[in-house]
């Protein structure tokens, strides 16, 4: 219990653990969609403390690391086109492409600028009227809203110069496409506090309905893991299969109406392309007709940017990662050859990938240089 010592009041979490120990009568094998989930998770070090029969698996709850390499490359190619300036948050910096970062490509003289929101690249547009502004729009439907906002202050100001590369995912669709292949036997789903903020716990109800299994919404501190944990361990052991919300201090099952709205004016789903899930229909978004005029692919078309044939890193397990189909120290470059300092894949570069977690939290890495 060396863990539970560094809790404020062990009290609590060893009656959570008591609970679950009780009730796990089987094994059972639980993922968390949510990387900040996985960053808390290994932080508290509560894979240790759960007993045996009680796996937790990482999905693809990053999105940094579910940018697909093509569309990285197109951003690349986009940041070096002439009078072009690409506005991006700075988690995007590191992630390879095909041949090169945007952090490279900013070494070689592109004009890429790190944001700390969206209205921030609204300011670079208006601050720098001669240059093409193009916002890296990356992210789940937490960040989304966000750049709906952007795009709608745009249209308000009539900015002609403003541009979002629309690379958003939606996490239902993919959590779906998941469980419909079945390469990953789950039992449960822990789903995303941040994003079930805006889309609602009711949103996982097709979990349930269409797959036969228990969903918990859980917050991020141990004790709402360990709580969420219970529950869909219990859930399971009992034969149920329900949506229960264990966050309640913050999502609604109907989730925040007003982002909602915001995205569904801005926004239409369409097809997108995951890393380790390829193409998932209706898991993106384009832009509305109202606001195509904003929209950066016809600028890749212009340019013949758009056929860009990807490559991925030769022996990076990134993808299957994601899919929860390998722990990231099966991948045979992890902790030898790919670090956070060198990063092969983007699954070691984002603060919520899998490989980050298990790189600065797990017991054992090979050839650490650190240890």
């Amino acid at each position: 219990m060396k863990y539970v010592d560094e809790f404020r009041d062990p009290a609590p979490a060893q009656a959570l653990l008591a609970r679950i120990g009780r009730a796990a009568r089987r094994p059972i094998r639980l993922m968390e969609f949510c990387g900040t989930h996985t960053h808390a998770i290994f932080h508290h070090g509560l894979r240790q403390l759960l007993p045996p029969q009680v796996t937790l698996l990482s999905g693809p709850g990053c999105p940094v690391c579910v940018t697909a390499a093509g569309d990285l490359d197109r951003a690349i190619s986009l940041a070096g086109l002439p009078g072009v300036t690409l506005a991006t948050f700075g988690d995007m910096m590191r992630v390879p492409g095909s041949h090169g970062s945007l952090q490279a490509a900013r070494a070689g003289g592109a004009d890429v600028r790190v944001i700390y929101s969206s209205l921030d690249a609204l300011d670079l547009a208006r601050r720098n009227p001669e240059r093409t502004v193009i916002l890296l729009g990356v992210g789940f439907e937490t960040t989304t809203p966000t750049v709906a906002a952007a795009l709608v202050q745009a249209a308000t100001e009539g900015l002609t110069n403003f541009r979002v590369y629309a690379l958003h995912k939606l996490t239902p669709p993919a959590t779906a496409a998941i469980l419909q292949a079945g390469e990953v036997a789950l039992d449960g789903i822990l789903a995303p506090g941040h994003v079930s903020t805006i889309i609602g716990a009711d949103a996982w109800q097709f979990v349930p309905r269409q797959f036969g299994l228990p969903v918990t919404v859980a917050g991020f501190e141990p004790l709402d893991i360990l709580q969420a944990i219970a529950d869909l361990v219990e859930q399971h052991e009992a034969g149920r299969a329900a949506v229960h919300n264990l966050y309640p201090r913050v999502v609604r099952p109907g989730g925040n109406p007003t982002a909602l709205a915001l995205m569904a004016r801005v926004f239409t789903p369409a097809v997108a392309d995951w890393r380790g899930l390829g193409e998932v229909p209706a898991s993106g978004l384009v832009l509305a007709e109202e606001f195509r005029r904003f929209d950066a692919w016809p600028l890749l078309v212009e340019h013949g940017l758009d056929r860009i044939q990807a490559r991925e890193p030769a022996s990076c397990r990134c993808g299957d990662v994601l899919r929860g189909a390998v722990a990231p120290p099966q991948c045979p470059l992890f902790g030898r050859v790919c670090t956070p300092e060198r990063p092969i894949g983007p699954c070691m570069v984002s603060s919520e990938g899998s490989c980050a977690a298990y790189y600065r939290y797990a017991d054992a890495v090979p050839e650490r240089k650190d240890s």
